[in-house]
């Protein structure tokens, strides 16, 4: 069998790299600037690590659980951008500036999009009211004619028509047509000092100076320990997730949060253990890759459950993944220790 030769990229293109490492985002930023930084470095300036935990209730739908596992609600690209000490330019718009885009790409720039996911053909290209509140970064690494190349976690670049994308761009409403683009090279060198700091201030709280603050950093993993074992109140998993649909949602949730969405595999903890390792700070990396074992395995556990899976089976899960969570809460404080 003869081996094909891979395609070539189309022209047009600002960069040659393409695809996700461990880290959607990071990578972007990497692959945006060059190339020139490690993934483990931009993902540790970024703030690496943090954990927040929600559970939302709307009619008519099972409970959704979220839990963000990097580093939240600070936005990511700006935080690495300005720790490697690289200048950028944020607009807004009331409508698509192509004229914005084309001078940047055309200076050799890439640009930073915030959009909405859903209505991205290759995320199937549905509106999702939902979906398309959170902001999702992808970025346009050229062009040409009207077609666009969208850098957005595949080892190509995705081609899509400016209309098509014009979409998407407007269809996350909040974001007012956000584009961020760097303006030239980095100046010092990276604060790597200053992202560790941040990264231990959002695990120790408070993050947003509210009532909300309890969902995030340790407290917040406490308090997912505590819903686990929660057996009497109608916030416990017993009651919350307890019927089969309800479980399964939450159950595939849970996996998902911690392995695939708004994270690197692991709670992002072996990534970022990296980055310590970078920064010399090998004990505390121990740590968090120790912890990142019961992530890893929490989420194994939560996806391998059966739907159909009885009350007892359903309580002896949701214990265990207390313990979990209580075995990576405690190794984690002594990580942040040693920060």
């Amino acid at each position: 069998m003869t081996e094909q030769a891979p395609l070539p990229q189309p022209t047009g293109l600002l960069y040659e790299n393409f695809g996700t490492g461990r880290h959607r985002e990071s990578s972007l930023v990497r692959h945006a600037l060059g190339s020139v930084h490690a993934e483990e470095l931009v993902a540790g300036l970024a703030g690496g690590i943090g954990f927040m935990y929600f559970v939302f209730e709307y009619a008519g739908h099972p409970p959704l659980l979220t839990i963000v596992a990097q580093a939240h609600p600070d936005p990511w690209v700006e935080a690495a951008l300005d720790r490697l000490g690289v200048p950028y330019e944020v607009t807004h718009s009331s409508r698509p500036r192509w004229d914005r885009v084309r001078f940047a790409l055309d200076a050799g720039r890439p640009v930073f999009c915030a959009v909405d996911r859903s209505r991205l053909p290759w995320h199937g290209g549905i509106p999702d009211e939902m979906v398309g509140a959170e902001p999702y970064t992808v970025v346009l690494a050229g062009y040409e004619g009207d077609v666009l190349y969208v850098e957005d976690g595949a080892s190509a670049p995705h081609r899509i028509a400016e209309r098509e994308f014009g979409e998407a761009w407007t269809g996350h409403r909040k974001g007012r047509h956000r584009m961020l683009v760097p303006t030239g090279p980095a100046v010092g060198a990276p604060d790597i000092d200053g992202a560790v700091a941040a990264t231990a201030a959002r695990l120790t709280g408070p993050v947003l100076g509210n009532r909300f603050d309890v969902n995030f950093g340790f407290s917040g993993m406490e308090k997912l320990a505590a819903q686990l074992r929660d057996v009497r109140t109608r916030t416990g998993w017993e009651r919350r997730f307890g019927s089969p649909e309800a479980f399964f949602a939450g159950t595939r949730r849970l996996h998902t949060c911690l392995e695939v969405e708004w994270t690197a595999p692991g709670a992002t903890r072996p990534l970022y253990a990296d980055f310590l390792d970078l920064a010399g700070r090998p004990e505390a990396a121990a740590l968090f890759r120790d912890s990142a074992g019961n992530w890893s395995r929490l989420a194994e556990l939560a996806r391998a459950a059966a739907p159909d899976t009885d009350a007892p089976g359903r309580r002896a899960l949701f214990d265990e993944l207390a313990a979990l969570v209580d075995g990576s809460l405690a190794l984690e404080r002594r990580a942040v220790a040693l920060l």
